[in-house]
């Protein structure tokens, strides 16, 4: 397994995370090789499906796709990512127990922070990366560049409500580390197995992000 420091830097040449919700595990071989196809072989897997574990291992056992978890609100759960082949872990809140035992686990954890109260709770836990969430309702992007100031060492990645229209506001920041995003993944299309549709969606998201460099 790669170790976190390699991982957090990975994410970071990719720039964007995308965030995806699985129903079927069935679904986790076809939506890999969209991601591949696109040109962006990242995915965050999120725990809110019974599908997750089973998915993570497919989409992890390629080889070709950086594979997190996300939605981990316990140990139990980071376990379950570990074992399976997540390689990070995304917590939509900070969790001392959550993160030990990422640090426990030799994998990257991206607890959530939106306060400045977090973020030094974060680094307290030697956190320097935290998930920005939920940004478009926690003040977006200004918000974002307003409580990164004070933090010279501490990068964002931020998660929940971006899309190509804003992506650019988030990306233009420089304590942002990678965006997570859901729109190129969307969860009905996935559902109906038009991956040809998802894959077109993730390489015009590859698009917009070579237009950002």
């Amino acid at each position: 397994m790669s170790s976190p420091q390699s991982v957090h830097t990975q994410l970071g040449q990719h720039r964007l995370v995308p965030v995806v919700v699985l129903d079927n595990a069935a679904d986790a071989a076809p939506l890999a090789d969209a991601l591949v196809g696109g040109g962006l072989p990242v995915a965050e897997v999120t725990f809110r499906t019974a599908a997750a574990v089973e998915s993570i291992r497919t989409m992890a056992a390629r080889g070709d796709v950086l594979v997190g978890a996300g939605t981990v609100v316990t140990p139990e759960q980071v376990d379950q990512a570990v074992d399976a082949g997540a390689s990070y872990v995304v917590s939509p809140g900070l969790s001392r127990a959550v993160v030990e035992r990422c640090v426990e686990r030799g994998v990257l954890a991206l607890p959530g922070a939106v306060t400045a109260s977090e973020v030094m709770a974060a680094l307290e836990l030697g956190v320097t990366t935290v998930k920005f969430f939920p940004a478009g309702t926690s003040g977006g992007a200004p918000a974002l560049k307003a409580l990164a100031a004070p933090f010279g060492d501490v990068s964002f990645v931020p998660t929940g409500g971006i899309g190509p229209g804003n992506l650019h506001e988030y990306l233009s920041i420089a304590a942002v580390h990678a965006v997570g995003g859901s729109w190129m993944v969307p969860r009905d299309l996935v559902a109906e197995g038009k991956f040809d549709d998802v894959q077109t969606l993730v390489a015009k998201a590859v698009a917009l992000l070579s237009k950002e460099a």
